[in-house]
């Protein structure tokens, strides 16, 4: 808390070059052909999620649903990959990266990595529940199977409003989103700050370096739906390559913290 009685974020944001975020894919690429063998696993096990729960929902006749729960996907996996940030931190540190690093990852913040993942559950929640109300006040009826869902929405004039409302509501979640999970996830991670300070410093970095970050999330929206058009299989590198360059995103966008003054180390000048 300053002076004045306004709340001054523990941490500095950095602006960046418009460009920076090719550098932050290729940081990512770089990282993930270091660790191919952990990387593979770790994006394998959600192509194998994502295609069971499409063959389910297909199965039980709601595959209209599986393009919401694309869209969750979206939504919950940076919070899902906290385990890669730790494997782009190691290598940082030149250290080893093994699976069981990777999965003890989540033990760091623990609590405030879980509040976050409780309010991205929330929305994702809202997302699913948002596009079946609206599906229901605009076709009176319950999502159809995929192929209907298809034929009488996606390629129908008379669902154009549908589409346009249902795209829009989309958008704005998505924006929401992305602005408050941008640089929060791998800050929680990597330092022991709360998740309101965390979300803050991921608006305020997406504010201030807004023309690489609206290009950033287009470039994830498209290396994402890539994966999904793929039959999921593309995840398997698509999700690690990512997480790995949100690191990278995170490190350029937030400045490291200072060293503290000799002065305040402790038993410094004390005789000790």
């Amino acid at each position: 808390m300053t002076e004045n009685g306004t709340y001054r974020l523990p941490v500095d944001i950095q602006t960046v070059d418009v460009d920076r975020s090719g550098h932050w894919l290729a940081a990512g690429w770089a990282d993930f052909l270091k660790t191919p063998r952990v990387s593979l696993m770790y994006g394998g096990a959600f192509v194998i999620i994502s295609f069971l729960l499409t063959v389910g929902l297909i199965s039980a006749g709601l595959g209209s649903l599986v393009l919401p729960l694309a869209g969750g996907f979206v939504l919950l996996a940076p919070i899902l990959v906290v385990g890669l940030y730790d494997v782009s931190r190691r290598l940082e540190q030149a250290a080893d990266v093994s699976f069981g690093h990777v999965f003890s990852a989540f033990s760091d913040n623990l609590g405030q990595l879980s509040a976050m993942g409780v309010v991205l559950l929330i929305l994702w929640f809202v997302w699913v529940e948002v596009a079946i109300v609206l599906f229901a006040i605009f076709f009176n009826q319950a999502p159809p199977p995929l192929h209907e869902f298809v034929e009488e929405v996606v390629f129908s004039l008379e669902a154009a409003p549908f589409l346009l409302i249902g795209t829009l509501f989309g958008a704005v979640m998505a924006t929401v989103i992305f602005a408050i999970t941008a640089i929060s996830i791998p800050m929680m991670f990597d330092r022991p700050v709360d998740v309101v300070t965390a979300i803050g410093a991921s608006i305020l970095a997406v504010r201030a370096n807004w023309q690489v970050m609206f290009g950033w999330a287009a470039m994830i929206v498209v290396i994402t739906v890539a994966g999904v058009l793929s039959f999921f299989l593309g995840l398997a590198v698509a999700l690690p390559v990512l997480a790995y360059a949100t690191w990278h995103a995170y490190r350029d966008l937030v400045m490291a913290p200072q060293a503290p003054p000799l002065s305040d180390v402790e038993g410094f000048g004390s005789g000790i």
